[in-house]
């Protein structure tokens, strides 16, 4: 995965940055921990520049992450509560649980939406309750641009830092990001194994 990320900034620059991270907000398993750090390396070396990788970085991830949103938005809680009540085991989740996350979104949807900007996997996921719960749709972008603007700049600013030391960064990243997805999966796997409504 690292090479094909590799050629994709390399040969598409800015748009390809874009690209990347509208994709790993569809499909997760694309890290921005990779991508990021990646056209930070290529900002040290002079053949990109900060702001235009941080727009298009920023830019990628709000849009990808409010496909999200919008489906959220669709199912919205009756449904979700009525597929729960269906299909529980395999959502994990029980209807009360619908209830009780919209609750707490509707307390602090906003901080959640900023912080889950920069946990992996959490970063797309949290898209969907942010829709479910009904969070205001310039709400959400508001905290979604601040949080993926504060995240890709970190990123970025990693690989800038570490450029000198390039080879040995990305021989931690792409095994670390795969087992972040591995981990995932395993606490998917153990709640389905372990699920009990309630």
């Amino acid at each position: 995965m690292f090479e094909w990320v590799v050629s994709v900034i390399g040969g598409w620059g800015y748009p390809g940055v874009f690209a990347l991270m509208l994709l790993e907000n569809l499909f997760p398993p694309i890290p921005s921990e990779v991508i990021m750090p990646l056209a930070g390396y290529l900002i040290a070396q002079g053949k990109m520049a900060l702001v235009p990788t941080l727009l298009a970085g920023t830019a990628g991830s709000v849009l990808g992450t409010s496909v999200w949103f919008i489906l959220g938005a669709w199912i919205g809680a009756a449904r979700l509560r009525r597929w729960a009540g269906r299909w529980g085991r395999w959502l994990t989740v029980a209807p009360s649980d619908i209830d009780a996350a919209q609750g707490w979104f509707d307390r602090r949807g906003g901080i959640a939406v900023f912080l889950g900007r920069m946990i992996p996997a959490v970063r797309t996921l949290i898209s969907v309750p942010a829709g479910v719960a009904g969070m205001g749709w310039l709400r959400f972008l508001g905290w979604t641009i601040l949080g993926s603007l504060l995240w890709t700049g970190l990123l970025a600013a990693a690989g800038m830092l570490l450029a000198a030391n390039w080879a040995r960064v990305a021989d931690v990243i792409d095994p670390l990001s795969k087992i972040v997805v591995a981990a995932v999966v395993l606490v998917y796997l153990w709640r389905v194994v372990t699920w009990r409504a309630h």
